[in-house]
């Protein structure tokens, strides 16, 4: 079975692309493979993460090309031929240029439980501050494909994280990264690679075909 090809892209340090990339590692992925890291900041970590295991780079930033951004990103990732595209704490809202594009080949991990704390202006360590706020004592993360909305695709997983009485937001993001972000990014992209995975009326049947 041929590979499908990954897109992963970043803004910081590409955490969640570890944690795809340690999944590849173990043979969890077996039928897919990162082919290109895409980053809208030339400093991110992930990049570096990228380089170490061999992966193409590429910097696509909406603030150095302004209008072109949307077709050299496209551009970008058809010459590499990109089938998946993977949004692992990409802090760039993506223009339904580029999603109709992708249609159904674009995934995102946010750090909550859709349709909680999600949406404009939640994203990185805003989400937790907002879940801490609210007093809420389960939060979690969701991985979704991505639409023309924010955070409004339909979903693929979640799972829930325990709020504990003396988190801060940090010590709250590292917890659902560590015990929901790492877990299902990587068995989406298995799981879609697999053929596991299609959309019905807006919302997401998983089969267990392999293709």
């Amino acid at each position: 079975m041929k590979k499908v090809r990954v897109a992963v892209l970043c803004s910081g340090g590409g955490t969640n692309l570890q944690a795809i990339l340690d999944s590849m590692r173990a043979e969890k992925i077996p039928h897919g493979e990162i082919a290109l890291v895409i980053s809208n900041n030339r400093n991110a970590y992930a990049l570096t993460r990228a380089r170490e295991n061999g992966i193409e780079t590429a910097v696509v930033s909406r603030r150095e090309l302004g209008g072109e951004f949307e077709d050299v990103l496209l551009s970008t990732l058809a010459a590499h031929g990109i089938e998946l595209v993977v949004l692992a704490g990409f802090l760039c809202v993506l223009t339904e240029k580029v999603t109709r594009a992708y249609a159904q080949r674009i995934i995102n991990v946010h750090p909550s439980l859709i349709p909680s704390f999600c949406g404009t202006g939640y994203y990185g360590l805003k989400v937790h501050e907002a879940a801490l706020a609210y007093g809420v004592k389960v939060t979690g993360a969701t991985v979704h494909y991505v639409d023309e909305g924010t955070d409004t695709g339909p979903i693929l997983f979640q799972k829930a994280v325990e709020v504990q009485p003396d988190d801060t937001p940090k010590t709250l993001q590292q917890r659902v990264m560590e015990q929901a972000e790492w877990l299902l990014l990587p068995k989406a992209v298995d799981d879609i690679a697999n053929g596991r995975i299609c959309v019905v009326n807006g919302k997401v049947k998983h089969t267990n075909s392999e293709n």
